[in-house]
């Protein structure tokens, strides 16, 4: 059951009109009053032929009139709206029925609180089965204004509640980090201009598209600009950004002005403050065991920074942080991708959109090396390889599941639920992505011998998942894999082990595809040379000495006579 209520009016008789008329398309039937305030005490002009609107808006106004006249000053936006739609699967409603959810609506909203006789005048009519519209006087008997913030989060947690008690379709709680849902007046504008999205629909994916080729909100706004969106900076008499403000070419107002919307009217996480926040955020310090010798590309660095991601959820702030960017990296790679993966990887960009944002605020440093990744990625010259991009959307769906976990974990619903979504496409397109590379493998299978080890290996190494890898179609693939590394000195064993654990393989719905992907990725990266490395450190050592010695003369003169007397000791 949605409730939307809908910006205040003035025009009490106007809006009555709407409801007892046909409607745009004669689609209102049989319109009467199912509920209304206690001493309503007038004839229904639905019911009765000699009732008139006239006298039924000059009735719900009497408070408003007896305000204007006593303080002399007129008001104008005391006309409350609240259309009550239920879900179309839900079971039919009686007049009764919805004549107690209208009376726990405007008890919620603060319209008719319960047990106050002098509240506002209110009536709820309805005009078709699944739907009711009510329509308050914002002025109480007592000539003062209800108290109505936040009413539509009480209105929206009364309709989870009615939902559970009259057996309805539930929704999700809201956590007021969604979008505004558009307007009758938006969707009529955008079907009579031929666009396929209202006008902040479609500028909330140009912002989008646009974050990761920024590093600060000056350049995200010259980029807009660039785009051919139009842009309204708001400024300090310094120069200083203090606001801006964004329309879309051809949407004008009923006086041919361009119209703008504000970044936090089009999604609560685009506004400045939160932009500058992501965009700005310095560098943190590298970690000392991090990996600096591997010539990697930004898709190896991508996939990288999601390893980050999948064990850095501890930490609430670091973990909202992570995924903020990971909506980021989803949006470089869509933008990036080959074009037969498009479509799917749009789609799972604009799912994650929902699941970027929470209450919970994000630490946007401790993201840094993934939001970095997105942004070498949209600036990248040549789009990744089959393999490369198999590995980096096998990442990427595994980072979407733990996003949806963390969400579930949190009781953030709708977030988990735009993660699941994201999940779907981003498989589509793995999958798609993997099928060539799949079939380059199995071509080249390693010996029958070879096959029997590798068995043993993922025997010893995953024995709580190796008949499920086993028997998985894709085995002879992994075989090859395995064999292809052991070839280039690595220990397959161990490369199994290591995968295993970077992604559980429980819920996997092909875990030999799973380890492909990661063995692959992780196989890429030289093995260490032992007599490489300790040729390295004698070198080093014997230079920082050379060096010392160079820096202070006397340390040789020193140490001479010592090892002199030493030797004649000896």
């Amino acid at each position: 059951m949605i409730a939307a209520i809908k910006p205040p009016g003035s025009n009490t008789r106007g809006l009555l009109a709407y409801l007892y008329g046909p409607g745009r398309h004669d689609e209102h039937l049989d319109p009467h009053i199912v509920a209304g305030f206690a001493m309503l005490g007038m004839p229904d002009p639905g019911r009765d032929e000699n009732a008139t609107l006239t006298e039924l808006a000059r009735h719900l106004d009497e408070p408003v009139r007896l305000r204007n006249s006593e303080f002399g000053q007129k008001i104008t936006d005391h006309v409350w709206h609240c259309p009550i739609r239920a879900a179309p699967e839900d079971r039919y409603l009686s007049d009764t029925e919805w004549g107690e959810i209208a009376q726990r609506i405007v008890q919620a909203a603060g319209i008719a609180p319960a047990g106050d006789d002098l509240a506002c005048r209110w009536i709820a009519v309805r005009h078709a089965d699944d739907h009711i519209h009510i329509l308050a006087t914002t002025v109480r008997e007592d000539g003062r204004r209800p108290k109505l913030h936040n009413s539509g989060i009480r209105v929206g947690d009364e309709c989870r509640e009615i939902e559970k008690d009259y057996g309805l379709r539930r929704l999700k709680k809201g956590d007021r980090t969604g979008t505004r849902r558009p307007t009758q007046a938006e969707m009529h504008k955008a079907e009579r201009l031929g666009w396929g999205q209202t006008s902040r629909e479609w500028l909330q994916d140009r912002i989008r598209a646009a974050i990761p080729h920024a590093t600060s909100a000056e350049e995200l706004l010259a980029y807009l600009e660039a785009d051919g969106i139009e842009v309204k900076a708001r400024r300090s008499p310094s120069g200083d950004l203090l606001g801006y403000a964004v329309g879309r070419r051809g949407d004008l107002n009923k006086n041919g002005e361009q119209i703008y919307h504000p970044g936090g009217k089009i999604a609560p996480d685009l506004s400045l403050p939160k932009l500058k926040a992501r965009l700005e955020s310095s560098q943190p310090e590298e970690h000392p065991t991090a990996r600096r010798n591997h010539p990697n590309t930004p898709w190896h660095q991508a996939t990288d920074a999601l390893d980050v991601l999948c064990v850095d959820l501890a930490d609430d702030i670091r973990a909202q942080a992570h995924i903020t960017a990971l909506g980021e990296l989803l949006e470089a790679t869509a933008q990036k991708a080959p074009a037969n993966l498009h479509t799917e990887l749009h789609a799972a960009s604009q799912a994650f959109a929902r699941a970027q944002r929470s209450q919970i605020r994000a630490e946007d440093r401790a993201a840094w090396a993934l939001r970095s990744a997105a942004r070498d990625i949209v600036n990248t010259a040549t789009g990744p390889d089959g393999s490369v991009l198999a590995t980096l959307l096998a990442a990427l769906v595994w980072a979407a599941i733990v996003a949806e976990r963390w969400h579930e974990a949190k009781s953030h619903a709708h977030q988990a639920d735009a993660a699941r979504q994201t999940v779907w496409h981003l498989q589509v397109a793995a999958d798609r992505t993997l099928t060539p590379l799949l079939a380059e493998l199995e071509a080249r299978p390693p010996r029958k011998e070879a096959r029997l080890a590798l068995v043993s290996d993922v025997r010893a190494a995953v024995p709580d998942h190796a008949e499920r890898i086993l028997a998985d179609p894709s085995w002879l693939a992994l075989a090859t894999v395995l064999a292809d590394a052991e070839a280039g000195g690595h220990n397959p064993h161990q490369l199994l082990k290591e995968a295993a654990a970077q992604r559980e393989l429980t819920t996997a719905r092909q875990p030999a595809r799973v380890l492909i992907t990661r063995i692959r990725h992780t196989a890429r990266n030289p093995v260490p040379n032992r007599r490489a490395e300790a040729a390295r450190r004698r070198s080093t050592t014997t230079a920082h000495v050379a060096t010392q010695q160079a820096r202070n003369p006397m340390s040789a003169v020193t140490t001479a006579p010592a090892k002199s007397q030493h030797q004649h000791r000896r």
